[in-house]
């Protein structure tokens, strides 16, 4: 017998269908009201398609749905988790601290974007020398190809990429070669199309977001959505032996409780972390700017193991790009590199002149480990939410992108790569989608050339994202790291991601003992962190930095034209450069 259940509250009859056959469920607890239906059902197998009728209504996927073969509206099937043999029995998990992520599209990834074929690129990224891979969302989600962030069976893995067999074998085979893997999950919205409000109310009208209705935390009926989402979130780290969860846009998670989701989300993972003798880490994505996320709960924080630092990714790009439009309006300065490269967030109780108000909280440097900040040069979102989805790449000289990589790479935070970065690929990565409904996938093309004409930009000049092409266009040249100019910097991020691992002052965690010094007019940044300088002139003239101390060695350079002098280090135009000076004296 296999037991089929499903939380439908309104409904005042449920059935299960079965490989066509209808089987009435029972109303458990029919005087308690938990609105859980259940039935048994003889002679069910792994590979077996069923759905729910709701009131002699149509067949409805289940809303745990493991497995959504036919896509997001057809029947749902039955997987067994206990059927894949695993080998990473040894594996504990990879820790945060001292690591380097790589953020992953399954789809545009490789030429085939799938989770096998990516698995035949894993040492690509051994020899790189990263130590996590990051997927975007793997959820099942409308048509064959996006971004991921609209999913709608939110328990099944995107049929296109692989199925669940398919993310399993791709973590196994990254736990082999000693590389964790964090997966994007989102629970502030669900996509279009979803069917879950005919289940139950896990949507609420009384908060809003950008995508639709909010996802129902606080409002009558959230228990078991909350239940529903944070089951999801265990599933992924116990049955796919993931390592972490980065969750997309908390601050879209509307919750008036006293007890967050967040918290906890954080807590239960925590438990399950213990039960597994595993490391389990939760990173948000937050536009808050709140220190809170990653505060431990013992100190009333919500005790997630790192957040993303927008603030840190605006400063380095506007520094090294000159952009200041839209949100990069309050960027640029060398003062508000140095200010997110030692104190997190550039806006932390200050104005604010895009959102038009002060913004953000002060991170106590003293007591919050730069670890759980993640800093980038590039994300899926700083490139895809371009009007044309063009890298940084694209219009940068390489000697500036190694100034860039290179202020990331010696950055106290958690550095995160976004695939082909390391290369410096010039390929676009856009947005793109495959809406199965064409008054949605019409909406959603001509919102994107309407929010892009009012900052100026040619609506010819927007690709349509369901326009396959626009898709393809956003696939990685793999070709490309095998010449130059690709093959300098692809050599550039490895090295600085070797230095990073060889020398502890890099992956210190002690924002208190960071400190740079910088000139607006010349345009150079000097960080000192223990005996080493890290050194950036992003101005047209070159410089002499004062070392403080005598230096006695050159760890790297992005120009043969770098040269140390006693206690300076001359610096030609567009060039970065970690030197080794003498250690201090000591106290007598």
């Amino acid at each position: 017998m296999t037991a089929f259940s499903v939380w439908a509250p309104a409904a005042g009859r449920v059935d299960v269908e079965v490989a066509g056959q209808r089987y009435p469920m029972s109303l458990q607890n029919a005087d308690g009201g938990t609105g859980w239906w259940s039935a048994d059902v003889p002679h069910v197998t792994a590979g077996i398609d069923y759905g729910f009728r709701l009131d002699d209504g149509e067949l409805l996927p289940d809303p745990r749905s493991p497995r959504q073969p036919f896509g997001i509206k057809g029947p749902s099937r039955t997987y067994d988790h206990s059927a894949f043999r695993w080998t990473d029995r040894s594996w504990r998990g990879g820790p945060l601290h001292g690591s380097v992520i790589y953020e992953m599209h399954v789809g545009t990834f490789t030429a085939d974007g799938t989770l096998d074929a990516a698995i035949g690129r894993l040492g690509h990224l051994r020899d790189l020398g990263v130590h996590t891979v990051e997927l975007m969302p793997v959820a099942a989600f409308p048509g064959r190809h996006g971004w991921g962030y609209d999913g709608i069976n939110l328990w099944a893995v995107h049929e296109p990429y692989g199925g669940p067999d398919g993310l399993k074998r791709f973590v196994d085979a990254c736990h082999a070669r000693g590389l964790a893997v964090l997966l994007d999950v989102v629970y502030n919205h669900v996509g279009v199309g979803n069917r879950l409000d005919a289940f139950g109310p896990y949507f609420t009208e009384a908060h809003v977001t950008p995508w639709g209705p909010a996802v129902n935390l606080d409002q009558p009926g959230s228990d078991e959505v909350r239940a529903f989402l944070i089951g999801n979130a265990l599933m992924w780290l116990r049955d796919y032996h993931l390592d972490g969860l980065r969750l997309d846009a908390v601050h879209a998670l509307e919750d008036h409780r006293a007890l967050h989701f967040l918290e906890e989300l954080a807590t239960e993972v925590h438990a399950l972390a213990a039960r597994l003798n595993r490391e389990l880490i939760l990173i948000a994505e937050s536009d808050t700017n709140d220190p809170r996320l990653v505060t431990s709960r013992e100190a009333g924080g919500y005790g997630l193991a790192a957040q993303w630092s927008d603030d840190f990714h605006h400063a380095v790009h506007a520094a090294i790009t000159g952009e200041r439009q839209g949100y990069y309006c309050d960027f640029g300065s060398l003062a508000a590199l140095a200010k997110t490269y030692t104190r997190v967030f550039f806006h932390d109780g200050i104005w604010s002149a895009f959102r038009g108000r002060t913004h953000g909280r002060q991170v106590d440097v003293f007591r919050v480990p730069a670890h759980r900040f993640l800093g980038y040069l590039q994300d899926h979102d700083q490139i895809g939410n371009r009007a044309t989805g063009d890298r940084i790449a694209a219009s940068l000289s390489p000697e500036l992108i190694k100034v860039g990589a290179g202020l990331v790479l010696t950055s106290p935070y958690t550095p995160m790569l976004f695939m082909g970065e390391e290369w410096g690929a010039d390929t676009p990565w856009q947005y793109f989608t495959d809406h199965i409904e064409p008054w949605l996938a019409q909406a959603v093309a001509e919102g994107r050339k309407n929010e892009f004409a009012e900052h100026g930009w040619a609506a010819a000049d927007v690709p349509d994202p369901q326009d396959e092409a626009t898709f393809l266009r956003s696939k990685l040249d793999w070709e490309q790291p095998h010449r130059e100019p690709y093959l300098g910097l692809h050599a550039w991020y490895r090295e600085m991601i070797a230095l990073r691992r060889a020398r502890p002052e890099l992956t210190d965690p002690r924002l208190d003992r960071v400190q740079a010094d910088f000139n607006e007019d010349a345009r150079w940044l000097l960080v000192r962190r223990g005996r080493l300088r890290i050194a950036a002139n992003l101005g047209g003239k070159a410089v002499r930095l004062p070392l403080g101390q005598r230096g006695t060695g050159m760890l790297a350079a992005s120009s043969p034209g770098v040269a140390i002098k006693q206690d300076t280090v001359t610096m030609p135009p567009s060039t970065f450069a970690v030197v080794e000076t003498r250690a201090a004296p000591g106290p007598m």
